[in-house]
């Protein structure tokens, strides 16, 4: 199932290049996205923490690097799009599937 959310990205990373064992390529690019702190049977929860989403592969990262001198420290907030399917111990997962930033953003990142 499809959900559509705002969230505040904290930061982006950037990785590529080849295992030196298997000769297997990787590329991927991670954001850092403020998430709530989920409740479990070990007792309650306050709060949000940043938790890593990976999305598309290193060239994604260049659609953002132009905001790098400019990233607030607060994050940014951003668009995103997820991908809700059941995990195990009846708990869902969470996979980022598109992203971008919010309207607000994108202005004040052009001013």
């Amino acid at each position: 199932m499809k959900m559509k959310s705002q969230a505040i990205c904290t930061g982006i990373k950037e990785s590529s290049g080849t295992f030196e064992e298997t000769k297997k390529a990787f590329s991927s690019t991670t954001f850092h996205l403020i998430v709530d702190v989920a409740e479990n049977s070990a007792g309650r929860s306050i709060g949000s923490v940043s938790r890593p989403f990976k999305f598309g592969d290193a060239t994604e990262f260049e659609k953002w690097a132009h905001l790098g001198k400019s990233w607030p420290v607060t994050g940014l907030l951003c668009d995103c799009e997820f991908d809700v399917v059941a995990g195990a111990d009846n708990a869902s997962k969470l996979t980022l599937v598109g992203i971008k930033p919010a309207p607000q953003q994108q202005a004040r990142a052009a001013a």
